[in-house]
C-alpha cells in the first residue's frame, strides 16, 4: 500500500542543498520514516541520483548499533563519500545518536553533504529543534494523515472512509488493521505505552495519575475554551484534588512539546490583537483522542471540528479563535457589548479566512446563528461555514460559503471555491 505524502514531499525537495540540516519532526507513527526512506528516497532515484550516493541510516536498527556512536558516524559518512556529487545523508532516529548536535554541525562542514533527519520520542521533540540547531535546523512538520490521503488507499465508500476516519483517526499503520478491537487496542497501547511514557521519562514526572488525568479532561473537552486556572478549579471540584495552575500549564506545554495535542489562542479581529488565555486545544489525532477515552465519547459534531482544525495545520495555515466584539442596543437605548466567536481564523501570508464548524445547519435559527460572528467581521476575506451534510460548495446573498465536511477535506482548493 503507497500512500503518497505529496505535501510533505513537496518540502523536501524545495529544501535540497540549502545549506541547512532537514528536521522531520511530527508525533510518533505518523509516518516520518515512509517520508523519508520510501518516499524522498524513491524521488531522487527517479530523479538520476545514483543509489550510491543515497546515505540511508536506521539507527533503531540493532544491526547499525555501532553507528549510534558519534566518532563512527561520522567516520562511516566521510567514508561513503567518495567524490565532489551531493550526497544524501538521511539518518532515521536521530536521537539515538550519542551527541548527535555536534554530529549534525559537523555534517554541515561536508560541502557536498545534504543531511536529513527523522527524531522523535522522549529526547527529540518540537522546541529541541530550535534549542539545539540555532538556526541550523529547517523543521518540517508531519502530521498524520489527511482525509484525502486516507481516503486515497482506503477500500471502501467516501461514507465508510469518513465513519472510520472520525473513529479511529489518521495514524497510518491503523489503515491496515481490518477489525475495530484492532485498531482500538493498537491506539490505546501508543497512547498510554509511547506517548505518555516518552513525556514521564524525558520530564521526570513523579506524578504520573495527574498527567493522566489531565489528558482526560482535555481529550473530553475538546473544542472548548479553558486555561490552567479554570482546570485547576475542575480538578478541585470534580475530582476533589488539588493541582496548581502553574504545575497544570507546565504538563500542557509537555503535551504541547510531544505533538500530541495543539493550542490555539484567541484573536480580536477588529481589534487586531491577541486576548490570550483561554484558549482552546485539538488533538493531533482524533484516533488517538477517542482511544484515550475508551471511545466513550466520540460526538461527532466536536471531533468534526478538531478534524477542520487539523485540515487547516496541515495545509499549512496559523490558526486561531476569531473574536468579534458587538455593541447592540436593549428596549431603553443603553448600549451593551457582547462577544461572537469565530471557530476558526486560518492565516498564511496575506492570505486569511474565516471558518465556522457547524456540524447542521438545517434549521434556518441556526444557519442565522452561525453566520451572524462571520457577518460582523466587516471586511473582505473569505467566510465558510463547513457542515456534516454531504453539499458542494454554494454562497449565500451575503457571501457566506457552506460547504460540505467531506467535499472541504477532499478538494485540494476548497477554500477558494
Amino acid at each position: 500500500m503507497v500512500i503518497k505524502r505529496d505535501i510533505y514531499l513537496n518540502k523536501l525537495i524545495g529544501k535540497e542543498m540549502n545549506g541547512l540540516i532537514k528536521v522531520v519532526t511530527g508525533v510518533r507513527r505518523c509516518g516520518k520514516t515512509y517520508l523519508l526512506f520510501n518516499l524522498f528516497s524513491g524521488h531522487l532515484l527517479l530523479s538520476g541520483v545514483q543509489e550510491s550516493h543515497i546515505i540511508e541510516i536506521a539507527l533503531d536498527d540493532r544491526r547499525r548499533k555501532e553507528l549510534r556512536n558519534p566518532d563512527n558516524m561520522l567516520e562511516y559518512v566521510k567514508g561513503r563519500i567518495k567524490d565532489d556529487q551531493t550526497y544524501y545523508v538521511l539518518i532515521d532516529e536521530i536521537q539515538l545518536l550519542d551527541e548527535f548536535e555536534d554530529v549534525l554541525n559537523s555534517f554541515l562542514h561536508i560541502r557536498n553533504a545534504d543531511v536529513y533527519v527523522t527524531g522523535s520520542n522522549s529526547r527529540f521533540l518540537s522546541s529541541d529543534v530550535i534549542t539545539e540547531f540555532r538556526g541550523r535546523g529547517d523543521e518540517i512538520r508531519v502530521h498524520p494523515l489527511s482525509f484525502q490521503e486516507y481516503t486515497s488507499v482506503y477500500e471502501g465508500t467516501r461514507d465508510e472512509a469518513w465513519d472510520d476516519f472520525l473513529n479511529y483517526g489518521g495514524l497510518p499503520l491503523v489503515l491496515s488493521m481490518r477489525t475495530p478491537e484492532e485498531k482500538a487496542e493498537y491506539l490505546q497501547m501508543l497512547f498510554q505505552k509511547v506517548y505518555l511514557s516518552d513525556i514521564v521519562d524525558r520530564h521526570k514526572i513523579r506524578n504520573k495519575q495527574e498527567l493522566d488525568e489531565l489528558v482526560d479532561v482535555l481529550a473530553s473537552a475538546i473544542g472548548s475554551l479553558t486555561n490552567p486556572s479554570k482546570l485547576a478549579r475542575t480538578f478541585k471540584s470534580v475530582k476533589n484534588k488539588a493541582i496548581s495552575d502553574k504545575t497544570l500549564n507546565t504538563y500542557i506545554s509537555h503535551l504541547v512539546d510531544a505533538f500530541l495535542i495543539n493550542k490555539s489562542v484567541r484573536f480580536d479581529i477588529k481589534g487586531k490583537r491577541y486576548i490570550g488565555s483561554p484558549a482552546k486545544y485539538y488533538f493531533e489525532d482524533v484516533g488517538l483522542r477517542n482511544a484515550r477515552l475508551n471511545f466513550r465519547q466520540t460526538e461527532e459534531n466536536h471531533i468534526m471540528e478538531n478534524i477542520v482544525y487539523n485540515e487547516l495545520r496541515i495545509r499549512g495555515y496559523h490558526v486561531d479563535v476569531g473574536v468579534v466584539e458587538h455593541y447592540a442596543s436593549n428596549d431603553n437605548g443603553k448600549r451593551s457589548k457582547s462577544q461572537l466567536e469565530v471557530d476558526f481564523v486560518a492565516t498564511k501570508g496575506s492570505q486569511k479566512y474565516y471558518l465556522q464548524s457547524a456540524f447542521s445547519i438545517s434549521d434556518p435559527d441556526k444557519a442565522k446563528q452561525e453566520a451572524r460572528p462571520l457577518l460582523r467581521i466587516g471586511d473582505s476575506f473569505k467566510k465558510i461555514i463547513i457542515v456534516r451534510e454531504n453539499i458542494k460548495a454554494r454562497r449565500s446573498e451575503d457571501g457566506v460559503m457552506t460547504i460540505g465536511i467531506c467535499n472541504f477535506l477532499l478538494e485540494k482548493d476548497s477554500l477558494n471555491l
